[in-house]
């Protein structure tokens, strides 16, 4: 059951990663942008937005590298041609944000079932994980009372001292030795 619903998934997508088959049915005409399609012109005719996202974070390394920003020395210049590729990436990182968010909304209507097994899936991962790093903080807890206990046995006086005003005198006085008494 999975499978195809996986398989669903991923027809629908159509579009979305290259070498992908379209699922049978109506398509748009070729050069009609799909509902993922940026403004008009703004992608190349055969790429997806994989592609694009892929493209632009690429650009966003190479105007850092590029020998035009090393030997310029137009600061400004430099500061708005990076601050160009980070905005395109980010605006092609929005974009395919928003077509997954969209497959989830499809996803969601059509079979909730599957939502809410990932949610529950989801939910026993998280549980398992917070069980651990429960069992982790015992685990150091334990040691750290042990290690409490050592140091409290170690640093223990064999007798209770005293408590009291005459509490030092008596200490001192305990610890003289006794007095002989003649025979």
């Amino acid at each position: 059951i999975q499978s195809g619903q996986t398989q669903k998934m991923a027809s629908s997508m159509g579009g979305m990663f290259p070498g992908q088959q379209q699922p049978p049915g109506p398509h748009p005409p070729a050069g009609v942008p799909g509902p993922l399609a940026g403004p008009p012109g703004s992608r190349a005719p055969n790429s997806t937005l994989v592609d694009d996202l892929e493209a632009s974070f690429e650009a966003c390394f190479a105007s850092l590298v590029s020998q035009d920003y090393v030997n310029g020395t137009d600061q400004e210049e430099i500061r708005t041609g990076v601050d160009q590729c980070i905005q395109k990436f980010l605006d092609v990182a929005r974009q395919t944000e928003c077509f997954f968010l969209q497959k989830r909304l499809q996803l969601s209507v059509q079979k909730p079932e599957q939502v809410e097994k990932e949610d529950i899936s989801e939910l026993r991962n998280e549980l398992q994980r917070k069980d651990m790093l429960i069992q982790k903080h015992l685990t150091k807890l334990h040691h750290w009372q042990q290690v409490l206990e050592d140091i409290s046995v170690q640093h223990k006086k064999p007798t209770e001292l005293p408590q009291g005003p005459l509490a030092f005198l008596e200490q001192a006085s305990a610890n003289l030795p006794a007095p002989v008494k003649p025979n």
